[in-house]
C-alpha cells in the first residue's frame, strides 16, 4: 500500500510539473530560429572604409543596456534548462540566432558581433563603479550601439551581404528576455552560479568575494524582476515586436521616465505609471543621408541632431541622474563626444559649398555614409530596358512624394532644400503626409501624440510660459531632458564647450520635438536593401507594396534571411522560431500607400498593372 501511495504521489508531482511547464513554458524559454552558418561575408561600397565600419559597429555611446558589466555577459550561459553546461551566451553562433551579425575572426572585435560596445567603466544605478569583488577593480561597461539596429544583412545563395546603415534583422525583445532569463537561472541554479562565479572571479576566488558577487547578483536580479513586473502590468497594451522591429520611442520613454526615476538608495521606481506597453513597433529605419533631413523619425517628430542621438543612447540605458543630488542632476554616462563623432561619420562634409551650391562633378553629392548599389555580381543583373520604363513610371507615380532620384541634378536643385545658412548648409524638408491621407497604420504617430509623463519638480522642466511643471507631453519632456543632459556634459568639459560648438554639434538647426499625425516620405535610394516595408514592416516586399492592399499577405513570417531579388524582400515562408506577423492586430496594419482604382484614405495613385510594378521595382534597383 505504501509503495502505491508513493508512486501515486510521484505521478501527481510529474503531472503537476508538466502542467506548470505548459503554463509557464513561454516565460521560461526563448524560441529562436536555427540558421545555417553565416556564409561568405561581403561588404558593399558605401563610401566608408573598413576601419570606419568596424568603429561604427562597436563605438561606445556609454550605454549599459542590460544593467550588467561586460565581464558578466561573457560569463553567462545560454538560458536553456539543463543539468549540463548549455554553452556561453556570448557564443557568436548563438547571438546570430537573435539576428546579430558575427564578424570574421580577423576583425579587431571578433569576440562580439556587430552592435555591441564595451570599454568604459561599468556603473551601478547610483553612479558608483561596478567593482569586481575579487580584485576590487572596476568592471567594464557593456551595451548596444546604434549599429545593433542600423546594420542590415541580405543572404543570397550562400553569401551574406552586410548593409551599413540599413535596417537590422535583430529581435531585441527576445534578446532582452533571454538575458534576463539567463540571469534568473544563474541565480536559482547553484551549479550555474558556481560556474559563473569562477568565470568572473577566477577559480581561486575567496569566499568573501563569492559572497559579495552573490549580493551584486541579487541587486541585478531584483532589477530584472522590477522590469518584468512593469512589463506584465502593461501586457494588455503590448504587441510583439519580433524581428526587424522595435517600439523605439516607447522604450526610450520607459527607460528615461520610468526606469530612470529609480531611487538611487532603494532602487524603487518613483513613477511606475510612466511605463507603457510596446504598442507601436516600427521597422528599423535606414540612416544614410538622414543627417541632412530637417526632421527625423517616421512621424517627423525630432529636429535636433543631438536630441535624436543622445535620446537614442538614453533609450538603450546610458545611466542618467534624475533623482540624485542637485549638483549632479542630468549627469550621464552618455558619451556625447562619441555620439558627435558617429554623426559626423554618417553625415560627412556639407554636400553644398559655402554659398549653398551642390557639387557638380558627381551625381551623388552626399559625402558621408552612402546608400548601397545593387551588387550585380552577387544578385541577378538589372534588366536595363525594364528599368528605363520604370524610371518614367517613378517620375509619374512616386516622385511627387519621394523626390527626384538622388542621382539626378533635379534632386539637388529641388525646392524642398532649405535656403543656405551662414555656412552654406541646407536641410531637406521631406514631404509630410497626414496619416488620413497616406492611410498607413496610425499607432506610432497616435501613441506618441497621446502620451504624457510625470516627473519631479526638481528636474526643472518648464512649460511654454516658463512655469515648472510635473506633467507634460512625452515629446516635449523628452526634448528637455535630453537638452539638459547634453548641456550638463557641455558645461563640465574643461573648458566648457563654447556656444557655437554646441550649436554645431546639434546640427546647426532648431531643436524642436513634436507629435503630429503625419508620416514623412524620404528619397528611395537604397530602398531595395531595406525590406520589409512601410514604417511598421507590415509589407514583406516591394511587389506587395505596389499592389492593392487586398493582394498583400495578411500574415507572413519575419526572421527569414534569404533575399528575394525578384519581389525585393526576404522570404516569408514558415520559420520555426520566427515571428508570425499578423496584420489584423493594432499597430500591424498593412493598409495605406496604395495604388488602386477609386479614391479614399490611403489610395495615392491609380492601379498599377503587374508589368508596371515590375518596371518600378527594376528601376528602384538602380537607385
Amino acid at each position: 500500500m505504501a509503495k502505491r501511495i508513493v508512486l501515486a504521489i510521484l505521478l501527481l508531482v510529474v503531472v503537476a510539473i508538466g502542467l506548470l511547464w505548459e503554463k509557464y513554458r513561454g516565460d521560461l524559454t526563448v524560441e529562436l530560429p536555427v540558421y545555417a552558418p553565416v556564409g561568405n561575408v561581403v561588404w558593399l561600397e558605401q563610401n566608408w572604409t573598413p576601419a570606419q565600419s568596424d568603429w561604427f559597429y562597436h563605438a561606445d555611446q556609454g550605454t549599459q543596456t542590460f544593467g550588467i558589466p561586460y565581464e558578466w555577459f561573457m560569463a553567462l550561459e545560454q538560458p536553456s534548462i539543463s543539468l549540463g553546461n548549455p554553452g556561453l551566451f556570448s557564443d557568436p553562433a548563438y547571438l546570430d540566432r537573435f539576428g546579430f551579425i558575427p564578424l570574421p575572426a580577423k576583425s579587431s572585435n571578433a569576440e562580439l558581433p556587430i552592435g555591441f560596445a564595451h570599454g568604459g567603466i561599468a556603473e551601478e544605478h547610483s553612479g558608483a563603479p561596478f567593482l569586481n569583488p575579487q580584485t576590487n577593480k572596476p568592471m567594464t561597461s557593456f551595451g548596444l550601439t546604434c549599429a545593433a539596429c542600423h546594420t542590415g544583412r541580405l543572404s543570397y545563395q550562400g553569401k551574406t551581404i552586410v548593409v551599413d546603415g540599413g535596417p537590422a534583422l535583430t529581435n531585441i525583445k527576445n534578446f532582452q528576455k533571454a538575458v534576463g532569463l539567463s540571469i534568473v537561472l544563474t541565480k536559482l541554479i547553484p551549479w550555474r552560479l558556481h560556474r559563473f562565479a569562477e568565470r568572473v572571479l577566477g577559480a581561486n576566488a575567496s569566499d568573501a568575494a563569492k559572497a559579495e558577487l552573490e549580493k551584486q547578483f541579487d541587486v541585478v536580479y531584483r532589477q530584472i524582476k522590477t522590469v518584468n513586473d512593469l512589463q506584465q502590468a502593461a501586457a494588455d497594451h503590448t504587441i510583439d515586436e519580433g524581428f526587424t522591429r522595435l517600439d523605439a520611442l516607447t522604450r526610450i520613454g520607459n527607460t528615461v521616465f520610468a526606469l530612470g526615476t529609480a531611487d538611487t538608495a532603494t532602487g524603487k521606481i518613483l513613477y511606475p505609471e510612466n511605463f507603457l506597453g510596446y504598442s507601436a513597433p516600427v521597422h528599423y529605419p535606414r540612416i544614410w543621408n538622414a543627417s541632412w533631413f530637417e526632421w527625423v523619425q517616421y512621424n517627423a517628430s525630432i529636429q535636433g541632431v543631438m536630441t535624436r542621438n543622445a535620446g537614442e543612447a538614453l533609450g538603450v540605458r546610458a545611466i542618467i541622474n534624475l533623482t540624485g543630488p542637485p549638483n549632479k542632476l542630468y549627469a550621464s554616462s552618455a558619451q556625447i563626444g562619441t555620439i558627435n563623432d558617429l554623426e559626423k561619420s554618417l553625415a560627412g562634409e556639407n554636400p553644398f559649398d559655402a554659398q549653398g551650391r551642390p557639387c557638380d562633378k558627381t551625381p551623388n553629392c552626399f559625402k558621408g555614409l552612402n546608400s548601397p548599389k545593387w551588387p550585380d555580381k552577387i544578385l541577378p543583373p538589372i534588366n536595363a530596358e525594364l528599368a528605363a520604363k520604370g524610371a518614367l513610371l517613378y517620375r509619374d507615380r512616386c516622385q511627387r512624394c519621394h523626390l527626384p532620384p538622388v542621382s539626378t541634378p533635379e534632386f539637388w536643385t529641388a525646392p524642398e532644400w532649405s535656403e543656405p545658412d551662414a555656412d552654406g548648409q541646407r536641410l531637406l524638408r521631406l514631404h509630410e503626409l497626414p496619416q488620413e491621407v497616406i492611410g498607413t497604420d496610425a499607432a506610432q504617430a497616435t501613441d506618441m501624440k497621446n502620451r504624457n509623463v510625470h516627473f519631479a519638480a526638481a528636474l526643472g522642466i518648464t512649460d511654454d510660459n516658463g512655469q515648472v511643471v510635473t506633467t507634460a507631453d512625452f515629446g516635449s519632456a523628452l526634448g528637455k531632458v535630453v537638452t539638459n543632459t547634453t548641456g550638463y556634459w557641455f558645461d563640465h568639459q574643461n573648458p566648457p564647450t563654447p556656444t557655437a560648438e554646441r550649436l554645431r554639434m546639434n546640427g546647426s538647426r532648431g531643436d524642436g520635438v513634436r507629435a503630429l499625425l503625419i508620416y514623412k516620405a524620404r528619397p528611395l535610394n537604397g530602398v531595395w536593401a531595406t525590406p520589409p516595408y512601410l514604417h511598421n514592416a507590415s509589407v514583406p516586399n516591394l511587389y506587395a507594396l505596389l499592389s492593392p492592399v487586398s493582394e498583400r499577405p495578411i500574415t507572413f513570417y519575419l526572421g527569414n534571411r534569404e533575399y528575394d531579388p525578384v519581389n525585393v524582400g526576404y522570404g516569408t515562408e514558415e520559420l520555426a522560431g520566427g515571428f508570425l506577423f499578423d496584420t489584423k492586430i493594432r499597430g500591424n496594419s498593412n493598409a495605406g500607400h496604395e495604388f488602386n482604382n477609386g479614391s479614399g484614405p490611403g489610395i495615392i495613385g491609380p492601379l498599377l498593372a503587374a508589368e508596371e510594378r515590375r518596371a518600378i521595382i527594376e528601376f528602384l534597383k538602380t537607385q
